[in-house]
């Protein structure tokens, strides 16, 4: 019993180090490209591990958890080297390379030779994710034979800088280079480099500077000096942890919400770009004048260079401001202009309903989230144009209110605001799917059906799938998939369909017991809801757990009938659920009854007038029917000849 706990300690470790290698925030450093493809590559194994966690054989024998070991090891390794990659000093990083691309190479031929020693017949695998995690073992042949150079400029400029001890001496040729391709523009950026030289130890990544420090220090103030020569106006960083205690200073502390991710001061004037982020507007048109059209804080590419005042929290500044007896910051004139996306009237509107949603007043609320949800139906414009304005943490933060139609105007606003596809990541980023998955639990009927909906449409954003998977919505939708409406059922089936994508949620579905209410649904006289089972089912088939529940769900005999008299869809789906049922243990036991219940003129049928793909799918299972009663035949032969 001991052995099966350590060995089931060792998935549990290895599920961590990949889930925190995953969760790993960006890479903003010349390596990023290589550090990106190590943790995308690691991400694939996580559906391997998933099964391995919640196979049905869960006990794991010594010899497959000793063969498992070394990817245990190489994970770790991975980890390390990940973290240092995204929190570690841009001028180690590069200032070491030769010690950096050993550590990939390292790190790559580690996690190749693991993957080698993996024993998949000894594990309970479905053969989608096999087939997933031998290419990621090839790509991991193929890269650690390869090693890309990062740039030779950045290496040669940075190299040059760091050994000249006069501070003047520097070219602001290269000066400039080493600033834009290390990203050290900002006074933030300068400041997190300087925090990162202070903290390099042993343990991130083995790289340690030692007494170098004191010189790469140097060479970041000479950054630090003629990037604060080309925009005098930036400022000095000041770390108030150096600062003696009676010079603190007095004045409230200012929280980070309100401060400017690029000056670090307090916004008078936030606008939010492209990528959702707010800045003040002085220094990101600056940001952008200087040829950047990246967002500072995120570094993803500026999809659009417009500027969206965001009035809300102009506002909660000024709130602030008051309440901490401080003047409020002077609002330029041009902020009276309306929304560029917004008609003038819809504009005056919108920043009206905000506010109220900010009342006490539960019915101002109410009232303020039903017109923001019937503006969000109205247009694309509206949608963009609400969701700029700052409303969708304010709707989120209704979402836990026990006034049910606050709550129902609240998860449907937020449903029609998701259909412009630019506000899928605003809403999850803003943390709106524990919210939307409590609407799921305890709403209303229509509160409920449209969270479900809600999720559907977020979880068109394949990262939101494990987002979402990870905030025990499948078990609520399961729930509403029994006990709904029918437009609770479709709405239910539609998220849960879309979340099953994802490898690792379809477990979690099985375990919900999702399996017998989609049988239900399937032989349902008049249910409605044969389409969106047999859907379910068919993805559902290709997960260890969810074959084994399907089959004792007793559904051969509906799956053959569903072949034989379905539409076309159905016929395939039915057709790709019966051949995962038709593998593995039961195989045999399978193939004999499938027989049995007359599938063989049904298959050929579907194979020469079905879709395309339940033609493979039928030829498939018509050949493994076919050798099955060749070696039924061959033992009778066998048997008669003794």
């Amino acid at each position: 019993m001991e052995d099966d706990d350590n060995n089931g300690a060792l998935v549990e470790e290895m599920m961590a180090a990949a889930d925190e290698i995953t969760a790993i925030g960006e890479f903003r450093n010349p390596y990023r490209e290589q550090l990106l493809s190590l943790a995308r590559r690691i991400k694939l194994l996580v559906p391997m591990l998933e099964e391995i966690r919640e196979g049905k054989d869960r006990a794991i024998s010594g010899g497959v958890a000793g063969s498992l070991a070394p990817l245990r090891a190489a994970l770790e390794s991975a980890r390390e080297l990940l973290r240092f990659g995204s929190g570690g000093s841009k001028i180690c990083l590069v200032l070491e390379r030769d010690k950096m691309l050993k550590r990939f190479q390292e790190v790559t031929t580690q996690l190749e030779q693991a993957l080698d020693k993996i024993p998949y017949e000894k594990l309970d695998i479905s053969d989608e994710v096999r087939e997933q995690v031998e290419l990621v073992h090839a790509q991991f042949k193929r890269a650690k034979e390869r090693v890309d150079t990062p740039d030779e400029e950045l290496y040669g400029d940075l190299s040059s800088v760091y050994n000249i001890n006069d501070t003047n001496a520097a070219d602001p040729a290269i000066l400039q280079r080493l600033a834009g391709k290390l990203q050290l523009m900002t006074i933030f950026d300068l400041k997190q480099e300087s925090l990162a030289l202070h903290e390099l130890v042993v343990s991130n990544g083995g790289l340690d500077p030692g007494e170098n420090i004191e010189r790469m220090s140097m060479l970041l103030k000479k950054i630090k000096d003629f990037v604060q020569t080309q925009n005098p106006e930036m400022g000095t960083p000041v770390d108030p942890k150096v600062l003696p205690s009676n010079d603190k200073p007095k004045n409230p502390t200012i929280p980070d919400d309100f401060r400017c991710p690029i000056s670090l001061e307090l916004m008078k004037d936030p606008v939010i770009v492209a990528t959702g982020q707010t800045y003040e507007r002085d220094c990101i048109e600056k940001w952008i004048k200087s040829g950047h059209f990246t967002c500072p804080k995120t570094q993803q590419k500026l999809s659009s260079t417009v500027l969206t005042p965001n009035y809300v929290l102009r506002s909660l500044i000024s709130q602030w401001c008051q309440a901490n007896g401080m003047d409020p910051p002077e609002r330029p004139l041009q902020l009276c202009e309306p929304l560029s996306s917004c008609p003038a009237t819809e504009h005056a509107k919108v920043v009206d309903l905000i506010h109220k949603l900010l009342s006490v007043d539960l019915e101002d609320q109410r009232s303020a989230a039903g017109e923001l949800r019937l503006l969000a139906k109205r247009s694309a414009e509206n949608r963009v144009c609400i969701a700029a304005a700052g409303a969708i943490p304010q709707l989120i933060s209704l979402l836990s209110k026990s006034d049910p139609r606050i709550q129902e105007h609240a998860v449907t606003a937020l449903l029609n605001l998701s259909i412009c596809e630019e506000n899928k990541g605003r809403i999850v980023s803003c943390g709106a799917i524990p919210g939307i998955v409590y609407v799921l639990k305890k709403g209303s009927m229509e509160s409920r059906e449209n969270a479900a909906a809600t999720l559907f449409s977020l979880s068109v954003v394949d990262e939101n799938k494990v987002t979402i998977g990870a905030s025990g919505a499948i078990p609520a939708l399961a729930s509403l998939l029994s006990e709904g409406s029918q437009r609770g059922k479709k709405d239910a089936a539609t998220a849960l369909f879309n979340l099953c994508i994802f490898q690792g949620n379809k477990g979690k579905a099985v375990r919900a017991g999702v399996i017998p209410t989609l049988m239900r649904l399937l032989t349902e006289p008049g249910g409605g809801m044969v389409d969106e089972a047999l859907a379910i089912l068919a993805i559902l088939s290709s997960n260890s757990d969810g074959k084994a529940a399907i089959g004792d769900a007793e559904a051969v005999p509906v799956l053959v009938e569903i072949i034989g008299n379905g539409s076309p869809r159905n016929r395939e789906n039915a057709a790709a659920i019966l051949l995962h049922l038709c593998s593995g243990e039961l195989q045999q036991q399978r193939l004999a009854e499938v027989q049995g219940l007359g599938v063989v003129s049904r298959l050929q049928d579907l194979a020469e007038n079905g879709t395309e793909r339940g033609k493979r799918k039928a030829a498939q299972l018509l050949d493994r029917i076919n050798r099955f009663l060749e070696q039924q035949q061959q033992a009778k032969v066998i048997a008669q000849a003794q």
